[in-house]
């Protein structure tokens, strides 16, 4: 290492830690504590949505006919290529390329950002249509109060993962910057891991609600 990278890496180790070793170790399972937190939170509104969707499975049926197939595919396709480039990323990290991490991190973010354009242009529609659960709610169906119950847990599931994939953007963005500024080498880059933990999570909460959401109708076309 030259003699800024030690400097670095010792600056980068808190003095509660022996050494960097035990310093990763605690972050990291401090990480996946927090996305088993994560996981129970989901949890309550999958179960939600599976009780319903045993109870009322025609409106459910129905609901789903009224995704934007897709864009939800589209969706899917980019959320995926971004756990690529988030998974690359970190090996860059791991191996010292630092050039190389940036760059990783910045298409990361931009498939980020086009998850997120492509999903407002799809609440759009959906609120162009009435098909956003409220006083203005207009579906015609032989059930429209369950069909807008579907509604309700598709912008809450969708909605409150689009939340955590903003604050993903925000977690990346902000070990990019640091990236940048040669912060992370081939021995401190745990901030590089456990954000790119937390990112592969919330594509993966993405990977159930799209089968779950998007393709209930498909198998009946």
């Amino acid at each position: 290492m030259s003699e800024s990278e030690i400097a670095t890496t010792a600056q980068s180790l808190r003095h509660h830690f022996s050494d960097l070793e035990q310093q990763r170790e605690a972050s990291t399972m401090g990480m996946w504590v927090f996305l088993i937190t994560e996981i129970m939170f989901f949890g309550g509104m999958f179960a939600a949505y599976l009780i319903y969707r045993f109870e009322y499975y025609n409106a459910w049926l129905e609901g789903s006919q009224h995704m934007e197939f897709w864009f939800g595919t589209i969706n899917t396709a980019v959320l995926i290529c971004s756990s690529l480039t988030m998974a690359l990323a970190v090996r860059a990290a791991q191996v010292g390329q630092k050039k190389m991490l940036v760059v990783l991190l910045l298409v990361t973010i931009l498939f980020g950002l086009g998850f997120m354009g492509i999903k407002g242009v799809e609440y759009h529609n959906h609120w162009v249509h009435h098909e956003f659960p409220s006083s203005s709610f207009q579906v015609e169906s032989a059930d429209p109060t369950h069909v807008e119950m579907f509604f309700i847990l598709y912008f809450t599931m969708t909605g409150f993962h689009a939340l955590h994939v903003l604050i993903g953007l925000g977690a990346v963005g902000f070990i990019a910057y640091y990236a940048m500024k040669g912060r992370y080498t081939a021995e401190y880059h745990n901030p590089v891991e456990n954000v790119g933990l937390y990112w592969h999570f919330v594509d993966l909460v993405w990977i159930y609600l799209y089968p779950l959401l998007y393709l209930i109708s498909r198998r009946h076309v």
